[in-house]
């Protein structure tokens, strides 16, 4: 059997939004446990990045959004089995109840709070692009223990590792 170690998952985010807070998943389960994250997760063989977004979204907080929109690309590469093309997807929404999830935890979360928290180190800047209204194409390149090496924004062509 060929080594697949390199060969990219492929998974659609929806960040949940209302005013400055974002609904975000304490996760329970691999990659990023105990990380608070963006709902959401791999695709299925014959779907589409939307419709697994909104069906990760409707698996994981019980929530059917159908207003969701494309807001960026994340590339993450690595020399281990950590290699994701994910579609993050944006849904602004009222201020809810907070659902159970069989996935973790989840709970509101200001962008102010984002640093405090433990969160996979591309979260924050995607937070950033979201809150300022940017669409993005971020690259990010780790190394064995998953430490960041770089991570650029392709479209404005900036390194933002600064």
């Amino acid at each position: 059997m060929a080594n697949l170690i390199g060969i990219k998952k492929i998974a659609s985010l929806c960040v949940i939004k209302n005013k400055d807070r974002f609904l975000l998943l304490k996760r329970n389960n691999k990659p990023n446990i105990g990380k608070y994250v963006p709902v959401g997760g791999k695709l299925k063989g014959y779907e589409n990045p939307l419709k697994a977004a909104i069906r990760e979204t409707f698996e994981e907080t019980g929530l059917k959004f159908n207003n969701l929109e494309f807001y960026g690309l994340l590339t993450e590469t690595s020399p281990i089995d950590y290699n994701w093309i994910s579609y993050i997807y944006l849904v602004e929404t009222n201020s809810i109840d907070i659902p159970k999830s069989n996935e973790g935890k989840l709970k509101w979360i200001s962008f102010q709070e984002i640093k405090n928290i433990p969160t996979p180190k591309t979260d924050d800047i995607i937070y950033k692009y979201i809150i300022n209204k940017k669409k993005f194409i971020i690259s990010v390149d780790y190394d064995e223990k998953i430490e960041i090496i770089s991570m650029k924004e392709e479209i404005e062509k900036k390194n933002l590792l600064i």
